[in-house]
């Protein structure tokens, strides 16, 4: 959210498009609204369960004049339909964060999440401890240590934002 609040300096309010049946969905709303607090920004709610939702959900950001949105629909709901999610954010000119890089390789404006490659790298140290005959049991769980933002400046273009260049500088990949 704070990347958002620096490429857009008015966000003032924010849709958060997500799907509520998500195990994680509770935490994770009470994580964006503090951080939503502590920014002064008031948040929309736009619940999407499958890819029916999608022009809706960009369609109700646009009516209740969300200045971004913060994408939180994950697994299969969203993953076959990167491009088209991209496309309608683009056509609403909403700015918008995605959690997967992938997305943002699709069209979409910018992402910041867990660096998949380096979480593959991890669990093939687990698998070879795993195969010289450690129990799964006694190796620890660790969380993500490494993660990625990415920015595409032809979207960027598209819906009429600039993006600043200490925001650039930061990222760890720029489409052009």
């Amino acid at each position: 959210m704070e990347l958002l609040k620096e490429v857009v300096p008015r966000l003032s309010r924010l849709a958060v498009i997500g799907t509520s049946t998500q195990p994680a969905a509770a935490q994770v709303k009470r994580q964006i609204e503090l951080a939503a607090g502590a920014l002064g920004v008031k948040l929309q709610y736009l619940d999407v369960r499958g890819p029916n939702d999608f022009e809706t959900a960009f369609r109700e950001a646009s009516k209740g004049h969300a200045d971004a949105a913060l994408w939180q629909v994950g697994g299969n709901v969203a993953s076959d339909y990167r491009k088209k999610i991209a496309e309608l954010a683009v056509k609403s000119r909403l700015p918008a964060i995605y959690e997967q890089r992938a997305t943002v390789e699709a069209g979409g404006l910018m992402s910041y999440g867990v660096s998949f490659p380096d979480l593959d790298r991890r669990a093939a140290t687990y698998v070879d401890k795993i195969l010289k005959g450690t129990k799964p049991a006694d190796i620890p769980v660790e969380p993500p240590t490494k993660f990625e933002f990415i920015i595409n400046l032809k979207t960027a273009k598209q819906i009429g934002l600039t993006i600043p260049p200490n925001v650039l500088a930061r990222a760890d990949k720029v489409i052009r």
